[in-house]
This record gives C-alpha cells, structure tokens and sequence, in this order.
C-alpha cells in the first residue's frame, strides 16, 4: 500500500497553534465504522457514546521538558552558535538517546554546556539514525535541572510559543519520561473524567513514554517498508484486570489516544485480554491489522502520510477516515496537537 494514499489536504489555518480556553471545548467527530455514518459533536457529548460496565484507557505519562539550547565548548571556550538537544529516551541513569540540531559537528569526546553550565552533555556515540547517545553530569536532581532550563518540545508546526506548560500535559500525568503529550488525553478535564466514573465507566491506566517515532515521518514509498522506532511501556497487575474484567463480561474498551491503543494491541493475546508487564514496543498498525483488544478509540487529526492516519485507518477503513478528514476540512475543525477531536466507533 503507498504511502501517497494517505495524504489529504489541509490550509494551514487549520493547525491549531494554542489549545482552548477550556480543554473539553473542542468538537467531536463521531464516525461510526459500521454505519459509515459521520456526525458533528462537541467533546463533551462523549459521555454518550460510553456505556456503563465499559473501561477507558489512558495513557498516564508526563511530558519531560525535553528541549534543551547550549553551546558546544572547544578548548574551554563556548562556540556562539546554538546546539539544540531534544531528549528521547533515558537508557540507563545519567545517558540518554538525543535528537541534535545541527548534528554535524557533535562527533563521540565534544561537549556541550547548557544553563551557564549547571548541565553539561558528552556525547559517546552516533547511533544508527543520526541521534547521538549522551551522559549528562550535573548537581542535583536531574528533572529539577530540566524545570529550570528546558523547554516544553512542542511539534514544529506550532509556531506559537506555549503560555503555560501544563496545557501540553493531560490531567492525569503522572510519569515522567515522554518527548510528547499523549494529544487525545488533553481534552479531558477532571470534572468530565468525574462524570465517566459516576456512570459506571471504569478508567484504566497505561504509561507509554512517547519519543522519536512521534517526530519521525514516513519516509519510504510503500507503508510495509516503514519500521517503527520503539517505544518503552508499562501496565500494571490492576489496569490489566480492569481491562480484563470488562472483556470478559462483554463491554467494551475504548483507548484514548493511539499511545495507549498501541500498548493494549502490544500486550493482547488472540483473546484480547492483557496482563501486567514492562517492555519495549514497535508495533505497527496500518491498514490489514486486526484489532485484538480495543473497540472504539478516542483520537485527534493526525499528518498527512503519517502512521497515526495508518493506524486510525486501519480501525475505520481508509476510505471512510480520508472522507471524514475531507469533512473535517470543510468544516474547519482544528488540526494535530491542540486541535479537535474523534471517536471512532
């Protein structure tokens, strides 16, 4: 399948450069996977479409202000340019996995200073992709260091600079550890999660850190060519029977986000239930796939040719998700992070 299929256009004006006032002011578009049917909503109406005995499942990770600006030293001197450092992964204490700008001249042995040097980076290596590996050292505490100096790392087709970083976090953050928001969870308040409780909805916790393959885009002609980054997971002995509890007698899950989709799809055996584990995951769904665990999924407007549209395609089918984002054009809904939302059914 090319890759080319799922390219749809979009003005620009679309992409949504701050979130609303209120978070769960959005609209909602419902589109119903059997019907082909596609309807017109505000966020708030989803409470509708969950059904008591049902299990939402959310992805509980905590953005890192992963964005960091610093100087390369030569000689004990700082060169004048800036080095941009985009934190992705922590493979053991103190290293880290880093996106590089401009990665040229960051070869293993140089440098780098940040916050007039209450952080300094030493890269160890060049990995496969460009990315580099680093070991930080430091005094003090490492996410107190990155509060102080690093920056929120919103996508680059927001241009706007982000007024308050906890607009960029879901309600539920809890973890610490993604180069990304899980974008489907912002649209929850606490009074709307309060209200899914009382109608006898259980909520389920997934913690999947988000990073590079949020960032990367598709780069080859056909999708089966593609190979996702991994990212790494945790679901714990409780939200696995929840999950499970609600399988096994007949209701439904529905994921929100494609973070936690891809988490239950990663763990789901041919029956669909789940049990506690912690591991990496490279899952890819497109087109073909066939769904395990989750029935419905809470979703935002994803990129052009971007997996995201591959896996919500894969759940919808291609032709009914390139007519709603057709509509959704029309209809000038708000595009990507900060935008608009869907529940597929």
């Amino acid at each position: 399948m090319k890759v080319s299929e799922f390219n749809y256009y979009l003005p620009k004006e679309l992409i949504a450069q701050h979130p609303l006032e209120k978070r769960d002011s959005s609209r909602l578009m419902v589109i119903n996977k059997k019907s082909k049917i596609i309807e017109d909503k505000k966020f708030t109406d989803i409470l509708k479409y969950l059904e008591p005995g049902d299990c939402l499942v959310r992805n509980n990770t905590k953005v890192i202000p992963a964005r960091l600006y610093g100087k390369k030293i030569v000689d004990k001197k700082l060169e004048s340019a800036n080095i941009e450092f985009l934190l992705l992964k922590e493979i053991e204490k103190d290293i880290w996995e880093v996106m590089v700008k401009p990665g040229r001249r960051l070869k293993p042995g140089a440098k780098v200073k940040f916050g007039d040097g209450i952080l300094i980076a030493e890269i160890l290596d060049t990995l496969e992709d460009g990315n580099r590996k680093v070991k930080f050292t430091y005094e003090g505490i490492f996410n107190e260091i990155l509060d102080k100096i690093g920056l929120m790392p919103l996508p680059p087709y927001i241009q706007e600079k982000l007024k308050e970083k906890d607009r960029y976090q879901t309600v539920y953050a809890k973890y610490e550890g993604s180069a990304a928001a899980p974008t489907a969870g912002l649209h929850f308040t606490q009074e709307l999660l309060d209200k899914i409780q009382e109608k006898g909805i259980e909520i389920a916790n997934v913690t999947l850190h988000v990073g590079i393959g949020t960032f990367r885009p598709v780069k080859v002609n056909t999708i089966e060519e593609h190979h996702m980054h991994s990212e790494h997971f945790y679901i714990n002995k409780e939200d696995a029977e929840k999950i499970n509890k609600a399988k096994r007698e007949g209701h439904k899950i529905i994921a929100i986000g494609t973070t936690s989709c891809r988490v239950l799809e990663s763990v789901a055996d041919e029956n669909g239930m789940v049990k506690e584990i912690e591991t990496d995951t490279n899952i890819f769904i497109y087109p073909g796939y066939k769904f395990k665990c989750i029935d419905k999924l809470i979703t935002n407007f994803h990129l052009p040719e971007s997996t995201l549209i591959m896996l919500v395609s894969s759940l919808a089918g291609k032709d009914l998700i390139m007519k709603a984002y057709e509509h959704a054009v029309e209809e000038k809904y708000r595009f990507f992070s900060f935008g608009d939302a869907m529940i597929i059914l």
